[in-house]
């Protein structure tokens, strides 16, 4: 689930918030992600007082920098963290101060928790991990929580699940600033998938195949190579061998997410990529993609992006 009202950032300055008891995987994931991007990101990490800060895992991390930085960045990550401590009134109110600057601010998995409590969520719809969702709906009666989906971006305020969840909201943000090739290139370093979209649900029934079952990733993989090509459902299936109702029965089971809307995804990081990284003309690059005329290709990119080719292309041209 994805919204635009917040202008994309071109921008540097991106700082991780390190509250006690930080899950160690939510602060990693920011850190592999936007790290790898030198060029883009300049990594800093702070806590509500410099010095070392308990982990979950019960050892401590030394972070030197305090909240001041948090009024600094143009972006600010809060990993999870642990919910039996309370956000401090200070970090309470060096939130608000972000946020009114204009701040990005972004919590992965419990994270959200400390933008709730700092008052920042109020009327919005959030995500956290489904095993949270119902704790932050009973703390925060103001919050709607939906514990389906794997991210929500609203522009200034964007919230992930748990876990994969948290990479896949880092890679739509470096998406959202840099491109498709920028994001592609740290998902090749994390070896993740480049992009889930934020509407696919977080739990998916069965991620590898029973021993019995045959895995459709095989048949994934020859559609994206074929992306020009009509990819209807039961092209699809006739390629995994399988009923049209069980091959998306199937399909649903190990991607979380239609093959219409597995297909779309795909085919509009295809025409990304082609628009960054040459001249090739809107006419090839609907034909290349599979998004039918050009006409069709616009209204689908703009639909899915909140900007037209033209604009992507200015905006992220490699040439």
């Amino acid at each position: 689930m994805q919204a635009r009202a917040h202008p994309a950032t071109a921008a540097g300055n991106l700082a991780v918030l390190v509250l006690d008891g930080v899950v160690t995987f939510d602060l990693g994931v920011p850190l592999l992600v936007f790290g790898s991007l030198p060029d883009h990101y300049e990594l800093t990490l702070c806590a509500p007082e410099p010095g070392a800060v308990p982990s979950s895992d019960g050892y401590s991390l030394n972070v030197d920098r305090g909240l001041d930085e948090l009024l600094r960045a143009d972006t600010l990550v809060v990993p999870g963290d642990d919910l039996d401590r309370p956000v401090s009134p200070a970090t309470r109110q060096a939130l608000r101060q972000a946020h009114a600057r204009g701040v990005r601010l972004v919590s992965i998995c419990s994270g959200v928790f400390a933008l709730a409590e700092a008052g920042l969520l109020d009327e919005l719809t959030v995500t956290t991990h489904w095993r949270a969702a119902e704790l932050l709906a009973h703390r925060h009666p103001h919050v709607t929580v939906d514990p389906d989906v794997l991210y929500v971006d609203h522009g200034q305020i964007l919230t992930s699940a748990g876990a994969s969840a948290g990479l896949d909201l880092c890679l739509h943000i470096v998406r959202r600033d840099h491109g498709a090739v920028a994001a592609n290139t740290a998902a090749r370093l994390a070896v993740a998938a480049p992009h889930r979209a934020g509407g696919q649900h977080q739990y998916i029934k069965r991620a590898i195949p029973q021993a019995s079952g045959q895995s459709l990733a095989r048949t994934r993989e020859w559609a994206l190579r074929h992306l020009g090509a009509e990819l209807s459902v039961p092209r699809l299936a006739r390629h995994a061998a399988m009923s049209e109702r069980t091959f998306a029965r199937r399909f649903v089971e190990e991607t979380g997410v239609s093959p219409k809307q597995w297909l779309l995804a795909a085919r509009i990081d295809l025409a990304r990529q082609l628009l960054e990284s040459g001249d090739t003309g809107i006419d090839d690059i609907a034909r290349r993609a599979g998004l039918g005329t050009p006409a069709n290709f616009r209204a689908r990119f703009r639909k899915a992006t909140g900007t037209s080719p033209t604009a992507y292309r200015r905006t992220f041209s490699q040439t």
